[in-house]
């Protein structure tokens, strides 16, 4: 699988961002490309599928599939979890290509071109297959911090129309399918079905937004997807969204107020009055929404800040100093052979304590673990906790946490 090369400017990836924000392409070219370690991670962990999928599929060798993980696995970023997740991805592969009525065509790593959609757009579909009337494509993300679902996913659907594009002519499709496999997170494959007219009829819709995201004549919006803008830091629509919250510091919340304060407000609520300084539930939801993303704004601030002083630049109000630094041994068998020899008994320099449930998962495989520890494992209901409305969660219930604990 190889690194990119060249970028489309309204790629697939960040399309939630400038369907939402279409000022952030041309803004981001402002700001240099870098890459991440989650980054590097990934790209290997793409290879490793591939090739797993290439064998899965008898397009190479069992040699060949071992000789090519052997050379990879010499990258720095490898890690042995990269095998049991290429495993399970080509697993699934494999089951999906047996749900098809006959054989079908089915390939790796498929450069698509949606510009009939999104000018200059271009992508590459992790997996292809085709058969009967169904196009289906497969996305891997190797990620572990959010779950990513292929429901009303953009860059899977701009895949689509790629992919449909390419094969509609030698195939007569007419349903499209999209899977997002993301083995770190769940074993529960994502995927949604639209057919062919409903597709293209969602490639029309985003047509007017696209061109006016490419063309750098959209306007800035914030919202979840500024997180992986390149601008994100320096956006002064990003800044200008969150300082205005301060507006509001100095206000009661409804449902906290004391006695006095309650008397006060109940009176002018009778009387039809508009209570200054006062947020209403209505208000504090408001809020609430417009504030989701103070922390990571600020922490962005920071993580901005930080990189300018050290490459030179200066940050009025703030320096860089060193952390706090924690002791350690310079050769730790050797100081722990000094304190043996002081006399200390070796029992008592030494802990013994098992592995976290997590760890022992990851040691033995999620499909094992689970046939293994199925009946030992119980799940208590977590703490109550606050999200927005469209979070896919049941509502948080009392009676249910009162069964706590049961084996699940």
């Amino acid at each position: 699988m190889a690194t990119p090369t060249e970028h489309a400017t309204c790629s697939a990836s960040a399309s939630s961002r400038w369907l939402n924000c279409t000022a952030a392409p041309r803004f981001e070219e402002n700001f240099p490309e870098e890459t991440s370690t989650y980054a590097e991670e990934g790209r290997l962990a793409h290879s490793i599928c591939e090739i797993s999928a290439q064998y899965v599929f008898n397009v190479i060798s069992k040699r060949a599939k071992n000789s090519r993980i052997k050379k990879l696995q010499s990258d720095p970023s490898y890690d042995d979890e990269m095998l049991k997740t290429a495993e399970f991805y080509a697993q699934y592969l494999w089951e999906k290509a047996m749900s098809f009525p006959g054989k079908p065509y089915a390939v790796q790593e498929v450069r698509v071109d949606f510009s009939d959609y999104v000018p200059d757009g271009f992508g590459t579909c992790d997996c292809v297959m085709i058969g009967g009337d169904l196009l289906h494509i497969t996305d891997y993300k190797h990620g572990k911090g959010v779950e990513v679902s292929a429901e009303n996913n953009s860059q899977m659907r701009l895949y689509a129309l790629g992919a449909l594009k390419r094969y509609g002519p030698m195939f007569s499709v007419k349903r499209v399918s999209m899977s997002i496999v993301q083995p770190r997170i769940t074993e529960n494959v994502s995927e949604e079905s639209l057919t062919v007219d409903e597709l293209l009829a969602w490639g029309e819709q985003i047509k007017p937004i696209a061109l006016k995201a490419y063309s750098g004549m959209g306007e800035f919006k914030t919202g979840p997807w500024c997180r992986f803008c390149r601008g994100k830091a320096q956006c002064k629509a990003r800044a200008e969204n969150y300082t205005a919250l301060e507006d509001f510091k100095d206000f009661l919340i409804e449902g906290q107020m004391g006695g006095m304060e309650k008397v006060g407000y109940a009176v002018a609520q009778s009387s039809g009055e508009q209570v200054p300084g006062v947020l209403s539930d209505a208000d504090v939801g408001e809020m609430l929404t417009r504030a989701a993303g103070l922390v990571d704004w600020y922490n962005d601030l920071k993580e901005y800040a930080l990189n300018a002083i050290l490459s030179g630049k200066t940050i009025p109000g703030y320096k860089v100093v060193a952390g706090r630094s924690i002791r350690a041994f310079a050769d730790a068998d050797k100081a722990l052979e000094t304190i043996k020899a002081a006399g200390w008994d070796e029992a008592m320099l030494y802990e013994r304590k098992p592995k976290s449930l997590a760890e022992l998962e990851k040691l033995i495989g999620k499909k094992d673990f689970a046939d293994l520890m199925g009946d030992q494992i119980v799940r208590p209901v977590g703490k109550p906790t606050l999200v927005d409305a469209g979070d896919k969660r049941e509502p948080y219930s009392s009676a249910a946490a009162d069964f706590a604990g049961a084996t699940q």
